[in-house]
């Protein structure tokens, strides 16, 4: 069996019409929930696209892999994804975007050539590379956002597209006037991208995926990592007028978070993001181009899954299709993601498995508690292999697929936020070991502590599904608060770091004696059998 693992980035769980948006449809996204199933409680280890990702690709929390924020290295030498399904006889491919950054620093001290094999994965958070695109090919006074050159533009120029930079003045630009319209100004998010839609991101790399299936020998997996529908919020026509101000849902927002906020939420909340997501006019832009990328990003999910079903894949390929973290989009006063509200924390996640064990389960939404780690344990069951559970830190997902009831499950959730780059934290007077945030969330509390020391954040998702309403400083509630600080000192507890030796390791070598010379607590030779003690008996060896 291959693995096609699709990830969006910046796509909200509930921007799909298979999980009940009003006007926004995705047939093709819709046909996979179809076909596997739709988990509809699926959260992420960190609402930041670079400490999530990392997540993702190693399989353990941010904490154990530490590579917390955007840009952040992850360390030489961490296990990934790509080292897992080798190990088990499949390889790991890269089609797309990542936000690594690799630890050059690391590397060097260990000698290891970047542009050796195993140089070449280290640098590459463990994949081998079809191609990477990071999608932010932005270019300020201080030179690139994105040190990584894109292919894309490589491929925008061998179509004609002028300049040095047709990322930024075409695929996300419109045009007015013959000047530049940038798709960074909201303002033009109503515009059409000025590119033809077939050359625009989106189609590009499903286009790239279609060639590296059409010459993969298997067992593969392939990571398609799209940028899209991440902002810049341009998109090309005909996408860019599918969707009208008219059609933009509410905002999931009340008075009462304004009063009196908890300082850490009032800090998101008076960004500026937060502050220009708060303005209607912003939203009526902004939200009609997020929503045409993601008609376009369904288009192409079509044109992937036809292409998948024409050449007979279908029948051998799990796909699991997701997304790094959500997008507040004026939700709670706030924009981007950041923080552990449901549009933000918690993701699509749709999984396809090919097998017949998973044939009961078709068509079904699981409400268990699964988080993005899951996805590496699950991936390298799929390859034949055995999870190395003392490196992973998630659960294979199998026992959800195959209809079973898994024996200790999960009852909570984790996701941390290090917010230590912010900044809003200079503003906030905090140290980075401060600027700290851990979510803990059942099926119905959802806890927050801050290790900046102010007073935990609690809602109650069943009373209060849209989270408006703080209970973090309530003496009625403080019961849930100390069951939520049991569980995460719990959590805390975990062998996260002992990734050397496996459970099983350790009971091999409990009670057996490696016979090697070293004998410890023995009053006499008589105790032991002669065959240990022979080294240490007998006459005095004479110069």
């Amino acid at each position: 069996m291959n693995i096609l693992f699709i990830m969006f980035d910046q796509l909200r769980f509930d921007y799909l019409s298979c999980a009940g948006h009003p006007h926004l449809q995705t047939p093709h996204i819709d046909s996979l929930a179809a076909r596997g199933v739709r988990f509809s409680r699926a959260y992420v280890q960190s609402p930041i696209c670079g400490a999530s990702r990392m997540s993702f690709y190693t399989g353990r929390y941010t904490s154990s892999h530490g590579a917390q924020w955007n840009g952040f290295p992850l360390r030489v030498g961490e296990v990934t994804l790509g080292d897992h399904l080798r190990d088990a006889g499949m390889g790991c491919w890269l089609i797309g975007k990542t936000h690594m950054r690799a630890d050059a620093r690391g590397m060097e001290r260990l000698g290891l050539d970047p542009d050796s094999v195993i140089g070449a994965r280290q640098a590459e958070c463990g994949f081998d590379v079809w191609c990477r695109d990071d999608g932010l090919w932005a270019e300020g006074p201080d030179g690139f956002y994105d040190a990584n050159r894109s292919p894309y533009n490589a491929y925008l120029k061998s179509r004609g597209y002028p300049g040095a930079n047709p990322w930024a003045d075409f695929a996300n630009a419109g045009e007015e006037g013959g000047d530049l319209a940038s798709g960074w100004f909201m303002a033009n998010a109503d515009k059409p991208a000025n590119i033809a839609e077939e050359d625009s991101e989106t189609p590009w790399l499903t286009g790239e995926a279609i060639r590296f299936i059409e010459q993969a020998e298997g067992p593969w997996c392939a990571h398609v990592s799209y940028i899209k529908p991440h902002w810049p919020y341009i998109v090309p026509a005909p996408y860019h007028a599918i969707y009208g101000a008219n059609q933009v849902p509410a905002a999931v927002r009340h008075p009462s978070e304004k009063e009196n906020p908890h300082p850490v939420l009032k800090a998101f909340m008076d960004s500026p993001v937060g502050q220009a997501f708060s303005r209607d006019e912003v939203r009526q832009k902004a939200i009609p181009a997020y929503m045409g990328l993601i008609k376009q990003c369904d288009d192409q999910m079509g044109r992937l899954f036809d292409f998948l079903e024409r050449t007979g894949r279908m029948q051998d390929t799990m796909i699991v299709l997701t997304s790094d973290h959500g997008d507040y989009l004026g939700d709670h006063w706030m924009g981007e993601k950041d923080f552990f509200h449901e549009p933000s924390v918690k993701v699509p996640l749709i999984v396809y498995d090919p097998r017949p064990e998973a044939d009961a389960t078709r068509g079904t939404v699981c409400d268990a508690l699964v988080e993005a780690i899951d996805l590496a344990p699950t991936f390298v069951a799929a390859a034949g292999g055995a999870p190395a559970n003392h490196i992973l830190e998630g659960r294979s997902l199998d026992p959800l697929l195959q209809g079973e009831t898994p024996a200790g499950w999960r009852d909570f959730a984790v996701s941390e936020y290090d917010f230590s780059a912010r900044p809003m934290t200079v503003n906030m007077g905090l140290r980075p070991e401060q600027a700290r945030l851990f979510m803990v969330a059942d099926k119905r509390w959802k806890f927050v502590h801050c290790e900046s020391g102010h007073r935990p954040i609690l809602f109650d998702m069943e009373s209060d599904p849209d989270e408006f309403f703080d209970l973090g400083d309530s003496a009625e509630h403080r019961h849930i608060i100390e069951r939520m600080y049991d569980r995460l000192a719990a959590w805390g507890r975990r062998s996260a770091q002992r990734v050397t030796r496996s459970d099983a390791d350790i009971a091999a070598m409990r009670g057996k004696s490696p016979r090697k010379g070293i004998l410890l607590g023995v009053f006499e030779a008589a105790d032991l059998p002669p065959d240990l003690t022979a080294r240490y008996r007998g006459p005095v060896p004479r110069r």
